[in-house]
């Protein structure tokens, strides 16, 4: 029996100095503590592991709750060929949240606490509780692609008798999840930035969800279609596409009437570093909304990819600016994450995308649920031509 290594290519090399790196970071972790392996103080505790790896992964994988809505609950079965990856993307997200959590827990052994120990007065408890439950669910709902796989009919028989409460219970899950997290800064009105600090932080980080979870299908679905060989499911995406357009300028016009309501738009004329941030994360997110109103924008491959990394660098502005940027002021300090805190966040995202291709290799992500899961192209294109309506 030959065994054969894989080829060493270039983004093989890299991916191996990530892990490697995240690897050493790892150990610096657990045997130095949070003081020995990060610059966070006690004056600034939360830093890129919050912010980025907790804040944006939960919001990154807010495509699986968003296409079962638009699939399952308001019975667009169009949107079925990609659910099972919208699906996968968002169980492996929750995932690595959970590991993101355990090197920025103090005391990661005590990750179980909230779930037997009930604080029903903290918002942290609301969080941890939905990330286990629809953690749970995510899996639930991921296991008929493994009894697929495996020709498990009697299994599959009995998941999809709760198919529907699960799925209801998932999508209930992530939106009270989702808007929790804005919940978490209402406490810090006088520390956090009055260009991102708003009571209806909830709402703007549940909508952004929403956007960033369709943004995500479409970015997943091009890097799909070129590492398989698969043809894009272009008239979906573009379809897909006109909702998210939708419901960034939701969004942004809800986002535009709690600054002028607050009369926060005069800090836009103070040169201080929030202000450029700010103009950035609102031009990555105004920019593709604009385009995405364009059908011929849609239908091009690599704008519609373009305008998707757009929105997800847009969201990760934003969590970024509410969990560091608009911090720092409030907290009299200035925070720079060490390299071990960049390293550890690389390895965790490098680690998402390798497994989500290993899983994808080898059980069928992206094969057609059924005859009804699958339109013709031509009614697809069809359908493009007309507003897409969710209700």
């Amino acid at each position: 029996m030959n065994l054969r290594l894989p080829k060493i290519t270039f983004w093989r090399a890299v991916f191996a100095a990530i892990l490697l790196s995240g690897l050493y970071a790892t150990y610096l972790r657990v045997f130095y503590g949070l003081g020995g392996s990060t610059n966070l103080s006690d004056r600034f505790p939360w830093g890129i592991w919050i912010a980025f790896d907790v804040m944006c992964g939960v919001g990154l994988a807010a495509g699986g709750f968003t296409l079962v809505a638009i699939v399952h609950i308001f019975a667009i079965e169009r949107y079925k060929p990609v659910l099972r990856p919208a699906i996968l993307t968002a169980f492996l997200g929750y995932l690595l949240v959970v590991v993101g959590l355990l090197y920025d827990l103090g005391r990661p052994d005590r990750l179980w606490h909230p779930l037997v120990m009930w604080n029903p007065h903290s918002v942290m408890f609301e969080v941890a509780w939905c990330v286990t439950l629809y953690t749970t669910v995510l899996f639930l709902e991921f296991l008929p692609v493994v009894f697929e796989k495996f020709g498990l009919h009697k299994p599959m028989e009995w998941i999809h008798r709760i198919s529907v409460p699960l799925m209801i219970l998932g999508v209930l899950l992530s939106t009270l999840h989702q808007s929790s997290l804005g919940s978490l800064f209402l406490i810090v009105p006088e520390k956090l930035y009055p260009l991102w600090y708003s009571p209806i932080l909830p709402l703007l980080f549940y909508v952004s969800a929403i956007a960033v979870g369709l943004a995500m299908t479409i970015f997943e679905s091009w890097h799909s279609s070129r590492a398989f060989g698969r043809a894009l499911e272009l008239p979906l995406l573009a379809s897909l596409a006109r909702v998210l357009a939708v419901v960034l300028s939701v969004y942004l016009w809800i986002r535009i009437l709690d600054l002028t309501h607050r009369q926060a738009w005069s800090l836009l004329l103070l040169n201080r570093s929030e202000t450029w941030l700010f103009a950035l994360e609102m031009a990555l997110t105004l920019v593709p909304t604009v385009l995405l109103y364009q059908a011929r924008v849609r239908m091009d491959p690599g704008k519609l990819y373009a305008c998707a990394v757009m929105v997800v660098f847009g969201f990760i502005a934003n969590r970024l600016n509410v969990g560091t940027t608009g911090l720092e002021a409030g907290s009299g300090t200035h925070y720079i994450p060490r390299w071990s805190e960049v390293a550890v966040t690389l390895s965790i995202v490098a680690s998402g995308f390798a497994i989500f291709r290993l899983i994808a290799g080898y059980f069928p992500i992206f094969e057609a649920h059924s005859a009804e899961g699958a339109a013709a192209p031509r009614e697809l294109e069809a359908k493009e031509e007309d507003p897409v309506s969710v209700g």
